[in-house]
């Protein structure tokens, strides 16, 4: 079929389609074939805990990892709610690859003091620069 079939009128995409069939039942076109991937594993709520245990992370942190509210985190800890498919990818991979985690979001100290120092320093200016001005 033309790749450019965003452009192509509905019977010049049909007609295309069906020449590529034609082509395909002949021998003449090999078509790509590609394995989806499995769905993530389930995991119970005492799984979840386990697992953020073994990471040594609090659950507002584990949250903010999955980038989900701590009230979801716990829930699913509680056995509540399950975890959205999304997510249980998202915890197949801190299980199976846990140093991801660090290479994704620890800052390195020298850039967490920068922005500590910034923070505090910019504050005090301010604060310091108001008072001589009244």
């Amino acid at each position: 079929m033309a790749k450019d079939s965003e452009h192509m009128s509905l019977a010049d995409q049909l007609k295309a389609g069906l020449q590529d069939s034609i082509a395909f039942s002949r021998g003449e076109l090999t078509l790509k074939t590609t394995e989806l991937p499995a769905p993530p594993p389930s995991m119970s709520g005492r799984q979840v805990a386990r697992l953020r245990h073994e990471l040594k992370m609090s659950q507002a942190v584990f949250a903010a990892a999955l980038n989900v509210s701590p009230k979801t985190v716990q829930s699913w800890e509680q056995g509540d709610r399950e975890p959205s498919d999304v997510a249980l990818r998202m915890l197949q991979v801190m299980k199976e690859h846990p140093g991801i985690l660090d290479s994704i979001f620890r800052t390195p100290a020298r850039a967490k003091k920068q922005v500590a120092t910034r923070r505090t320093g910019g504050g005090r200016r301010k604060r310091a620069a108001r008072r001589a001005a009244c």
